[in-house]
């Protein structure tokens, strides 16, 4: 991949890290950044990956995990100016080579529904549609409303 490299997540990224989901429109209401991000990093760190230009710009960043039974990627982003250039699908396959690793048979992730480019996107890196119901109950809130 040309101008950038995939290494774990460092503190000092967080500010960037958090620019880069709101840029690419992932962050809403109801997930604090800054509370996922801490989260994380008390659950397999390594997996925070994030990608950086030649010059140490954070120019992608995804959280992966796996959980005994099946992978996850969530808030994975790509900086806007870098798109096109094959480093969504690098972030991808470091996360599947990651997860291999660990002995992981398959790798979950969630797209909202409205979101056809990215949802075609990752069905051009050979992910499918599982027809399968995304059910969830938020356990502890982040925003005071909810």
């Amino acid at each position: 991949m040309p101008g950038a490299a995939i290494r774990p997540f460092r503190r000092e990224d967080t500010e960037p890290v958090v620019a880069l989901w709101r840029a690419a429109g992932l962050v809403v209401p109801w997930n604090d950044p800054y509370r996922d991000i801490e989260r994380k990093l008390t659950v397999q760190p390594d997996l925070f990956l994030v990608a950086e230009d030649d010059g140490g710009a954070v120019v992608g960043a995804a959280m992966v995990g796996y959980d005994g039974h099946r992978g996850w990627v969530n808030y994975l982003a790509v900086d806007a100016s870098r798109r096109g250039e094959g480093l969504g699908a690098a972030i991808m396959a470091e996360a599947e080579r990651l997860l291999i690793a660990l002995g992981c048979p398959k790798l979950n992730l969630q797209v909202r529904s409205t979101n056809q480019g990215v949802i075609d996107w990752y069905r051009s890196l050979g992910y499918e549609p599982d027809h399968a119901v995304s059910l969830g109950k938020r356990l502890i809130a982040d925003a005071p409303d909810q």
